[in-house]
């Protein structure tokens, strides 16, 4: 048994070299706008790091998946850049139309999140900032209109917004919106590098934090009927406890019992994870369920998370990127109310770098979930040093072996993974309608990065949904699909990665297997449907209480 276990390892690693093949094909793609945001050579303070996310989603509804990255600014001001909104032309070039469109706010950008907030079936996005977060409500015929104001979000004061997830927490059809803070950050006060030992890191005087910044509290806005919000945070639990240093979201239904909990990566502090008690109020259970440290009870600096069952045993799993010298957390989800942080004897054992994005993506098409990081230092400083890290860091790709076991295929990857970036935002989705992921990389202070995986292929099948009674995203149904003696589960969900949103569809490769069973859907209004044989090679829309598939491509 343990010969044939590593002829599976060593045959993943060497006799297998193509089995994914990614290429950057941004610049020719038209992907060309450069990221700004914060000092190139060194960074004073902590706003300088955090960086900006990027969301895959079909803004004007034709078919073809457009690209929005948010953007940011320099302390002195003298390089403010809005952020961009590619369009997509329908075979994978892109256009710059952010004015145009309405996107120009300028300042410090930080994290997007999308979904149908008024339900009139054109997709909204919410942008969280440093000052205050804003929501672009989509008006059709290619235009936003900031209705931050006009629906009760918090305007004024400041707020170190970072990640975000719509979901209909109480299941009345309506999106609501759960926002992580950071820090609770005052520019003008903030200390000078090496001033305290918080801003001392390997010897370096380095810029402070968070450690010894003042913790920030995360915020829940309730949907009203009239499309306003109201701050339930307080009455829904979420502001229990000491404050966090709260980065990426991620909110999907963990326990399986038809209800989106919500967990949040924290920078120093525990990560937490909110179980939903079906009343409007949740309990934080981050410690008690596993998901609070890392596998020695030790505590972590987490950056993005990622969420799927990557083996298969019917739950959702959380993998979890943190700070260089730990390893990137995959927590195994094992009944629903209690994770395993399985990282090392899944493989994932790079310790080295500073991970930020991340997406569970199935590269390979073999029905296993693999996983994407995008990695880069925050101290630009480190490269003048003796330190040994480095600000250019790689982007990793490790390769689901559907046994429990992850192998870092990275230098086998193709080209698109032998480049070292300043990398922090990360989304996956299809934007040039072949039926499989590209991957979008926010890479700070330069252009981003466009993934292509120009590999072999296999069968797939690709699900889209459309609510009626339930939220029109379908944020939160749960896809199943039945085939080769498997089942394979994944959910609709808002927000995730580092800052980031990935395309709203549900991606099922098939491998060689040429028939579906039945796939099925479980909505948040709590019906249940099932089709029969909804075949493969093709994308399809779900509409929720239709009885027939929309066939929307094949391939």
């Amino acid at each position: 048994m343990r010969v044939l276990l590593v002829f599976v390892v060593l045959f993943a690693m060497y006799g297998a070299a193509d089995i994914v093949h990614y290429v950057d094909i941004a610049q020719s793609a038209g992907l060309t706008v450069q990221n700004v945001y914060g000092g190139r050579e060194a960074k004073s303070v902590i706003l300088e790091t955090t960086g900006n996310g990027a969301a895959i989603f079909d803004y004007d509804g034709d078919g073809a998946n457009d690209i929005f990255i948010a953007n940011g600014t320099t302390l002195d001001r003298k390089k403010d850049a809005a952020p961009q909104l590619y369009h997509n032309d329908g075979h994978g070039h892109f256009t710059d139309v952010s004015k145009q469109a309405g996107f120009k706010a300028e300042g410090w950008a930080q994290g997007v999140c999308a979904g149908d907030y008024d339900n009139d079936g054109k997709t909204d996005l919410f942008v969280t900032y440093y000052g205050h977060n804003r929501l672009y409500r989509n008006l059709g015929k290619g235009q936003f209109e900031d209705v931050t104001a006009r629906v009760k979000l918090p305007t004024s004061g400041t707020r170190y917004g970072s990640g975000c997830s719509f979901f209909d927490y109480d299941r009345d059809g309506r999106l609501d919106l759960v926002v992580s803070n950071y820090v609770d950050f005052d520019i003008a006060r903030a200390p000078k590098p090496g001033q305290a030992d918080e801003c001392i890191w390997k010897g370096l005087a380095v810029l402070c934090g968070p450690h010894g910044l003042p913790l920030a509290r995360n915020a829940l806005y309730h949907a009203n009927e009239d499309g306003t919000f109201t701050d339930v945070s307080e009455k829904a639990g979420i502001l229990k406890g000491a404050g966090s240093y709260g980065l990426s979201i991620a909110t999907a239904d963990f326990d399986n019992d038809g209800w989106p909990d919500i967990y949040i990566a924290c920078d120093q502090t525990p990560s937490l994870l909110f179980h939903n008690n079906h009343d409007g109020t949740f309990r934080e259970q981050g410690a008690e369920a596993g998901v609070a440290y890392n596998f020695d009870g030790s505590l972590q600096s987490g950056m993005g998370v990622a969420v799927a069952d990557y083996d298969g045993n019917g739950f959702l799993d959380i993998a979890k990127t943190n700070f260089s010298g730990d390893l990137t957390s995959l927590y195994n989800n094992e009944d629903g109310k209690f994770f395993s942080d399985l990282s090392l004897q899944a493989g994932l054992k790079a310790r080295q770098f500073l991970g930020w994005g991340i997406a569970f993506i199935d590269g390979d098409e073999d029905g296993w979930k693999d996983l994407a990081i995008a990695n880069g230092h925050v101290y630009p400083e480190v490269d003048r040093s003796p330190v040994g890290d480095k600000y250019l860091q790689p982007t990793l790709f490790y390769r689901n072996l559907g046994n429990g076991q992850f192998v870092d295929l990275t230098t086998r990857a193709g080209p698109g993974f032998s480049v070292l970036r300043p990398a922090r935002g990360l989304a996956v989705g299809d934007v040039d309608g072949d039926g499989r992921q590209e991957i979008v990389i926010v890479n700070m202070n330069q252009t981003p990065s466009l993934l292509k995986n120009t590999g072999p292929r296999q069968h797939s099948l690709v699900v889209e949904v459309q609510g009626t009674k339930s939220n029109r995203s379908g944020i939160g149904a749960r896809i199943s699909v039945d085939a080769g003696k498997r089942k394979r589960i994944d959910e609709i969900m808002s927000g995730g990665s580092y800052y980031s949103q990935n395309e709203m569809a549900a991606y099922f490769g098939l491998g060689a297997i040429t028939t579906v069973e039945r796939l099925a859907i479980r909505w948040p209004s709590g019906l249940e449907q099932v089709w029969t044989n909804p075949g493969v090679n093709r994308r399809v829309r779900a509409v929720e209480g239709e009885k027939e598939l929309r066939v929307l491509k094949t391939w």
